[in-house]
């Protein structure tokens, strides 16, 4: 018979792994009664924790890993200056990393964290649960920020996709816009298709004679200014471009403004995130409190990872419609 698993104890006794970690620890997180389903769970299965990854689960490096799925941009650094500030706050320091794909190196990157740090911030929302899964140490605290549905079994932050998309669309609308394009993120991204579906639901409410249209794009500066040339060279009909996010914004708006069309006179801009780079051009968006973000999902891991309570639930985050110049309504 194979070696049982802490993966196996978990499914035996019906609780998180992270759980099952706490309680074979010996950490005051956990309530008795799972603690005692845990043992109960252990005894039977006959698992043994291996002497060392016991050690090393109890050696505290005061450090904190984040892996994200870029590193550079101005959404990424927002995020880590907020984690960065609570960090210090705590007396833990960040050890980042960074996944662009399903490849190897993303599950290398995963495990090598293992050892090096308390406990894992991972933002992979283009990664799938199954992935994630097999690559996570199963003993390494971790909170999920935007990650797969599939995984309920840790702690995460989600951000309000369709709320924060009906209300920039019922904005638009409001303000005379029928025929509206959206910019999309990439393929496989599980922020960019919730803003996708949100799309689609709240043009349906608030403009169901409208035929919605998404175009292709990837979250950069030349994904906008791509799509800026598409609406042009295959003259599609319209007068509000709602990006999902602001890069892209800023990419159409720009390319827009080259080629003489008037924004928001002929065409309203809009984004998603509310970046620094965005305010300073004035675009209409939706404000993402980034560094907040950050800082609340190192605040809730380093609870955890000191004896806070047993945490496995999804917390989400609404955003807020921020109306600048780019969707100023129609005289």
């Amino acid at each position: 018979m194979a070696e049982a698993t802490i993966r196996d104890v978990a499914r035996r006794a019906q609780v998180s792994i992270a759980s099952v970690s706490r309680a074979l620890n010996g950490l005051g997180n956990v309530r008795q009664e799972t603690r005692d389903r845990v043992m109960a769970a252990a005894a039977e299965l006959g698992y043994v924790p291996h002497a060392g990854a016991r050690s090393l689960s109890l050696a505290r490096a005061h450090a904190v890993g984040v892996v994200l799925p870029d590193l550079h941009g101005e959404f990424f650094s927002e995020f880590v200056r907020g984690m960065d500030r609570e960090a210090s706050r705590r007396g833990y320091v960040l050890l980042l990393s960074n996944i662009h794909d399903e490849s190897e190196q993303a599950a290398n990157a995963l495990r090598a964290m293992r050892g090096r740090v308390d406990g894992l911030i991972v933002m992979a929302p283009h990664l799938s649960a199954g992935m994630l899964q097999a690559a996570l140490p199963p003993t390494l605290p971790s909170l999920f920020i935007n990650g797969p549905e599939e995984i309920d079994d840790r702690p995460t932050l989600r951000l309000d996709n369709l709320g924060a998309m009906e209300a920039m669309v019922a904005h638009l609308v409001a303000g005379g816009r029928r025929r509206i394009v959206h910019i999309a993120g990439p393929e496989g991204n599980v922020d960019a298709r919730e803003r996708v579906q949100g799309f689609r639901a709240a043009m349906a409410r608030h403009a169901p004679e409208a035929e919605p249209v998404v175009l292709a794009g990837d979250f950069s500066e030349e994904g906008g200014e791509a799509a800026a040339l598409a609406i042009r060279e295959n003259r599609i009909a319209c007068d509000a471009v709602f990006a999902a996010n602001d890069m892209m914004a800023i990419g159409c708006l720009q390319a827009l403004r080259a080629a003489g069309v008037d924004v928001p006179g002929e065409i309203a801009v809009a984004g998603f995130d509310d970046v620094p780079l965005a305010r300073y051009l004035g675009i209409t968006t939706v404000r993402v409190r980034i560094a907040e973000m950050g800082a609340r999902a190192i605040e809730r891991l380093i609870d955890m990872l000191e004896g806070g309570p047993a945490d496995d639930r999804a917390e989400r985050h609404s955003a807020e419609l921020v109306v600048r110049g780019t969707t100023a309504a129609r005289g």
